[in-house]
């Protein structure tokens, strides 16, 4: 026993090592999430943007995160998880340095588009070294503290941008630079290097459907969102939106016959997967609602924007703790009853602070049900489910699905939502809006109840393992 003590001890020491690598990269990834918020002010002065254009800051970031995540991450099946992290985060580190060093508004625009392209890839591709590198047992609390990291970065995002915006604003994106560079020096070295499909040829047409049908859609839905509020009626999104709902079914149709495939469709017919993919988008919307709810406390408290965002605080905190406290329940009772409590606690607070919008102690409550339950959701709980139920060769074009079927249902539920507050207004609009999204999560979490058993997710594990 003690011969063997030692080389434990290695093999969790880079286990260690690879999940700080992990850490740093999406702490960097999710911070610029955060912290461009406070340089958007500074930003419209420097560039005398306007408003609708300062949009774009937030909205270019989204749409190229969502057309990156599935490209890169099947590329890091193929080619390997070291390189295409280590791409992933130097593309990120120059778009960092353009959005910096633009003498223009339509570079900086560019800068944020190349950011955003590079973050798509970090994300997933650490969910899937994390499948590569862990062992079953410890997957659920690894994942869970790389999912608190979303948590942490809207905690210091502000704090850190209020401190950078003291020298200038440039900084809140130079930042980026000496951190990526750590990243790739200590990703170089430590994470693992194979790729899983090396040598397989890589679905081109079926990524070039994919992307153009993901850019129309999340634009279309961004600009239909956007339009609510003007009450204009924008003919360019609702075409893109049916442009692509033409390109689905002959995306489908080239994916089913391609030996390798970005997107492998065999994988729906795993109704694991299928449960998975409807709770990432129940998730998705239920995100969407915190966009929503600082306005909610203007409106039903009549209290400032920055006072509102500090009612916040509540809410960010249940996830950070609801992330790495459900990874390690995952490790210790399986995904089914760790993600219908997650549901559970999501759908009661929406549904609380919808009956009750006007509540200040029921909107507190509201914020610890829904941090937690968000932070179970977005945190570990699925991407776990995917890690379990595919083979290694497809792991983080998984989690790119996840990723996918998340943000599909934040633009999503951010125009329905909008459009219900237009057509109720005020906090009665937010009320039914919020209402609403409660009912989804609540039927969402009938369905997790339709989840694997603890023994049949082990079963799955081993019969996966056995196949690699």
């Amino acid at each position: 026993m003690a011969a063997n003590a030692p080389a434990v001890a290695v093999e969790d020491r880079q286990r260690n090592q690879i999940l700080l690598v992990l850490f740093i990269g999406v702490l960097m990834a999710a911070l610029d999430i955060a912290i461009v918020g406070p340089a958007l002010p500074a930003i419209k002065h420097a560039f005398q943007a306007d408003d609708r254009g300062l949009t774009w800051v937030f909205t270019i970031y989204v749409l190229l995160n969502l057309v990156g995540t599935p490209l890169i991450a099947r590329l890091s099946d193929l080619f390997g998880r070291r390189a295409i992290y280590t791409l992933s985060v130097s593309v990120f580190a120059i778009g960092s340095l353009l959005v910096a060093a633009a003498p223009n508004f339509t570079v900086l625009l560019i800068g944020r588009a190349i950011q955003g392209f590079g973050a798509g890839g970090i994300f997933p591709v650490a969910s899937a070294v994390i499948g590569d590198t862990f062992p079953p047992e410890k997957r659920g609390s690894a994942l869970g503290l790389i999912g608190a990291v979303f948590g942490m970065a809207f905690l210091l995002g502000p704090l850190l941008g209020g401190v950078l915006l003291l020298i200038s604003w440039h900084w809140l994106f130079l930042i980026n630079l000496p951190v990526a560079v750590i990243v790739i020096a200590l990703g170089l070295r430590t994470l693992p290097d194979r790729g899983e499909s090396a040598g397989q040829p890589f679905d081109w047409p079926g990524t070039l459907l994919l992307t153009i049908m993901l850019a129309s859609a999340a634009y279309g839905l961004t600009a239909v969102g956007q339009s609510v509020h003007t009450g204009a009626n924008d003919m360019l999104a609702w075409s893109l939106i049916v442009f692509a709902l033409i390109l689905l079914p002959i995306f489908i149709h080239v994916s089913q016959h391609t030996s390798n495939a970005v997107v492998d469709l065999r994988l729906f017919r795993n109704r694991q997967i299928v449960l998975a993919g409807a709770l990432a988008f129940g998730a998705g919307i239920s995100e969407a609602v915190t966009l929503f709810v600082p306005s909610l406390l203007v409106a039903a408290f009549r209290v400032t924007p920055a006072i509102a965002s500090f009612m916040l605080i509540p809410m960010v905190l249940g996830m950070a703790i609801g992330s790495p406290y459900s990874g390690r329940m995952l490790d210790r009772i399986g995904s089914r009853p760790v993600v219908l409590a997650g549901t559970i606690l999501l759908s009661a607070g929406l549904l609380l602070i919808g009956l009750f919008a006007t509540s200040l102690p029921v909107y507190y409550l509201f914020t610890i049900l829904f941090g937690i339950g968000i932070g179970v959701l977005l945190g570990a709980a699925l991407r776990y489910i995917m890690l379990n139920e595919v083979l290694g060769s497809e792991r983080a074009a998984a989690q790119g699905l996840i990723t996918i079927f998340i943000s599909i249902g934040q633009l999503i539920g951010a125009a329905v939502i909008g459009a219900v507050v237009a057509a109720h207004g005020g906090t009665d609009g937010y009320a039914a809006a919020f209402w609403a999204s409660g009912l989804v999560m609540l039927l969402l979490a009938g369905a997790a109840t339709q989840l694997k058993s603890r023994a049949a997710e082990l079963e799955t594990v081993q019969r996966n393992q056995a196949a690699a």
